[in-house]
């Protein structure tokens, strides 16, 4: 199987009991802090080996450094910047430890930082780093502005989780670590795994693209690696994305070819940057290939088309990955051929020869209950979806 991300094996933040409880003494009432929506989301990554081998937030320098040149204070290739931001007032010091509450319910202990430095940064500071990694200030896009809006305060150290936040028992069937993937897909005995990330429900052109990945990698299997965490307002919730890719599988595939899991984070929209990241979880999780199409973790028009499939030519230091991309072209339905294409496969198809709807033509069709095209969306798909906008009316 594929290693982990720069390392021979998975170092997950996730500690057991024991350690949990001398930590506890250790902290012995100290501060703590209630962590923002991005930075438990970054927590959360951390204990489920999806980041490894990264296990701490940054220091204001390190997150420059990588927003700027994509490394490390160790030298590795890091696409994001991990940042522990906050607007709270915080009593503790270098050395202490401190308590990190769950922003999704503050009874809920997410775990402990060493705190390593507590920094301030400036607004335009934070600004840049944001410029820096979402390609643009304009603070109408989402990532931009949920990295500009949680404080200017900044804790670096090392985590040290307790839990793994809602996921498991919100979602039980569908949440795995980076460690449980990399065991199911062992047991299986799967060594080319193409993996396909998703924030939205499957339709057509997302299943015929797996189909395609499959077949002309002549891959073992398909692990269907879905969001699990918030998006941005009038996106499709997590249950029902997950609801109706179910369907579409059973159906659809081969289930036996096909892993159905999800990971806990909230959505970044940074485009080309989250493709680096998709990258890297993926591997952790036992990938050798990732799917990476058009306007991937777009949001808007803030990015070109097919950045992300670039900037791995374009930043990424050779042998860096040990995953590879599988480049896909636009999708659509061919009038001609009847079924999904890759339109530069098509030479002979002109513009009318091609259907193609975007998820925000599809969810006005849904809102204002209208069929959707089974050109588009699979009938038992779009079932989902039409009792979910129904509920949503009759609120």
């Amino acid at each position: 199987m594929i290693a982990p991300f720069q390392s021979s094996e998975l170092r997950p933040t996730l500690v057991g009991q024991d350690e949990k409880n001398q930590l506890i003494r250790q902290w012995d009432k100290g501060s703590e802090v209630t962590m923002s929506a991005l930075s438990a989301s970054f927590a959360t990554l951390m204990a489920s080996g999806y980041l490894s081998p990264f296990n701490e937030f940054m220091s204001v320098g390190e997150a420059m450094q990588v927003a700027k040149n994509y490394k490390n204070k160790n030298g590795l290739f890091c696409p994001i910047p991990l940042l522990h931001v906050t607007n709270q007032t915080l009593h503790c010091n270098q050395g202490d430890l401190l308590l990190l509450r769950d922003p999704n319910s503050d009874q809920d202990i997410l775990g402990v930082q060493r705190v390593a430095s507590i920094e301030q940064i400036s607004s335009s500071a934070l600004l840049e780093m944001a410029t820096l990694v979402f390609g643009t200030s304009d603070q109408n896009h989402p990532g931009v502005a949920s990295c500009i809006g949680h404080g200017t305060t900044i804790i670096s150290g090392p985590v040290h989780s307790f839990n793994l936040s809602y996921f498991p028992n919100m979602f039980p069937d569908t949440f795995r670590t980076a460690g449980e993937l990399r065991s199911m897909i062992a047991q299986l005995g799967w060594n080319r795994v193409v993996a396909f990330q998703t924030r939205n429900p499957m339709h057509r052109a997302h299943e015929e693209l797996c189909r395609m990945a499959l077949q002309q990698l002549d891959a073992d299997g398909l692990l269907i690696h879905m969001l699990l965490g918030k998006l941005k307002q009038g996106d499709i919730p997590a249950p029902v994305r997950d609801q109706a890719i179910r369907v579409m599988v059973n159906k659809y595939f081969d289930p036996k070819q096909v892993i159905i899991a999800g990971y806990g984070f909230d959505m970044l929209y940074a485009g080309p940057r989250e493709a680096l990241l998709h990258a890297l979880m993926r591997q952790n999780a036992g990938a050798s290939h990732l799917i990476i199409g058009r306007d991937h973790a777009g949001v808007g028009d803030y990015y070109q088309p097919f950045a992300a499939q670039e900037i791995f030519d374009q930043v990424v230091p050779s042998g860096t990955f040990e995953i590879e991309i599988f480049k896909a072209d636009t999708t659509a339905w061919s009038k001609k051929l009847h079924r999904v294409v890759m339109m530069k496969d098509v030479k002979d198809h002109s513009h009318d020869d091609f259907i193609q709807l975007s998820g925000t033509k599809v969810r006005a069709l849904l809102s204002e209950g209208a069929s959707l095209p089974e050109e588009f969306t699979r009938p038992e798909v779009a079932t989902v979806l039409r009792t979910y906008y129904q509920s949503l009316k009759a609120v």
